[in-house]
């Protein structure tokens, strides 16, 4: 909960104008002074650089309710769980004339997202040519996105996009470039010593992943990093 103090006339954005109304002018900028604290405080903790706007749906002017003192009026975020997207705020009034109301509106929040920089086919092997970052309102994506090209270079597209789309997890995947059934040589260290043995790969995976593979030697099934294309490493 977060007490408000100080509301009287801030910078806001309306869907519609609003007539000038003592009780309204409170709520209005009660509201706004919560969500501008929330979102500086989501912004902080994400430590990603960012701009917001903030709209109020429009307010009845018809409201009957009692002026709140400012030292009884607070705010609390009712849904979502953080302050981005469509977002509705709960004021209450702890005075002698106890009311409280729902004040729904819209957080935009413009963050630079990773998109493509042109048209881009299904089990692409991103790189940095392939991306580029744009400022896109990121209170109205559902996926995880990305904020830095790094994340996605060397990462396979699951399905085409077009020219400036977002990238999100949702359209990537780690590139496998170990196959199960792939032919691979097992190399065995333990610093002084290395052996190189002749393996199938049991299990698909990405550079760094382990895997299951088979010695066909020995046929012993050990498990295994992979370290390169047709290449796994095991410990001695």
């Amino acid at each position: 909960m977060r007490f408000i103090t100080g509301c009287a006339a801030l910078a806001i954005f309306f869907s519609t104008p609003l007539l000038a109304n003592p009780l309204i002018d409170q709520l209005i900028g009660a509201t706004n002074q919560f969500l501008e604290q929330e979102v500086q405080e989501h912004i902080a903790r994400n430590g990603q650089p960012a701009r917001y706007e903030i709209k109020l749906n429009r307010l009845d002017a018809r409201l009957r309710l009692p002026i709140c003192p400012e030292d009884k009026l607070s705010a609390e975020l009712e849904s979502p769980n953080i302050p981005v997207g469509r977002v509705t705020v709960r004021l209450t009034c702890n005075s002698s004339s106890p009311w409280r109301l729902f004040v729904p509106g819209q957080v935009s929040l413009y963050e630079q997202v990773v998109v493509s920089a042109r048209p881009l086919a299904r089990n692409t092997i991103l790189n940095a040519d392939d991306l580029t970052l744009q400022e896109r309102d990121t209170g109205s994506l559902r996926d995880k996105y990305l904020v830095d090209p790094q994340q996605a270079i060397g990462m396979r597209l699951t399905r085409p996009v077009s020219p400036d789309s977002i990238i999100t997890f949702a359209v990537i995947e780690q590139n496998e470039i170990v196959r199960r059934g792939d032919k691979v040589v097992i190399r065995a260290s333990n610093g002084n010593v290395s052996v190189v043995m002749p393996g199938e790969a049991m299990e698909s995976g990405a550079l760094g992943a382990q895997i299951k593979v088979r010695n066909t030697r020995s046929n012993r099934e050990i498990t295994a990093r992979v370290s390169g294309a047709g290449q796994v490493r095991v410990e001695m």
